[in-house]
């Protein structure tokens, strides 16, 4: 899943008709996380994983990406949200990043990135609790750009892409890179494979 996903964002990378990406899950749910028994069985090689593929190749998308949630996003499926750009709920959305009571600790830089958007204090109560929050408390963290009825999520999330779409792709994509520049700095200097703070990776 996680290299067909690598693989889907790499095609429209260098797709030029394809001007902005959404990603969104099925049936009514985002994403349930990781198979963490499958993980412990046999754990990804941080330099050359298939996660690590798909999280780096989202983390460099230079075109925009907008996620579309509805239902639980748990785990991985809250982390990658810090590395789009647009993030749109359904007002039924939960999301939670269990990593502590798991045994394990934050992923791909998250552990950097949600305190610098939400504060140091809100995201240790999600992070090291564990807890389930609502969508609308994400919004209130500042990692949800707009929350609304789930019936109204696609043809919103549509509008804002063909938005997206009508823009110059050149200045779409230098703001970006203009925006994520510092940050990028600070999750390649300690929060990625090969660098002091591998231990804050999963």
């Amino acid at each position: 899943m996680y290299q067909s996903l690598a693989d889907g964002l790499t095609v429209a990378a260098n797709d030029k008709t394809v001007r902005a990406i959404v990603m969104t899950g099925e049936g009514g749910i985002f994403t349930a996380g990781n198979d963490v028994e499958e993980f412990l069985k046999h754990p990804p090689q941080l330099g050359d994983s298939h996660v690590t593929r798909f999280m780096n190749t989202l983390r460099n998308a230079e075109k925009p990406v907008i996620a579309s949630v509805s239902g639980i996003a748990i785990g991985i499926g809250t982390t990658l949200l810090m590395h789009c750009d647009l993030v749109y709920a359904a007002d039924s959305a939960q999301f939670a990043m269990p990593f502590t009571p798991l045994g394990l600790c934050p992923e791909f830089a998250s552990s950097y990135l949600f305190p610098r958007l939400a504060g140091y204090q809100r995201v240790a109560e999600k992070s090291l609790l564990g807890d389930v929050f609502t969508a609308d408390e994400v919004a209130q963290m500042g990692l949800v750009s707009k929350v609304m009825p789930a019936e109204a999520l696609p043809s919103f999330v549509a509008t804002q892409a063909a938005k997206l779409v009508s823009l110059p792709s050149e200045s779409l994509r230098v703001t970006k890179k203009m925006m994520k520049k510092d940050l990028a700095v600070g999750v390649l200097s300690g929060y990625l494979p090969g660098s002091k703070s591998d231990s804050t990776m999963v």
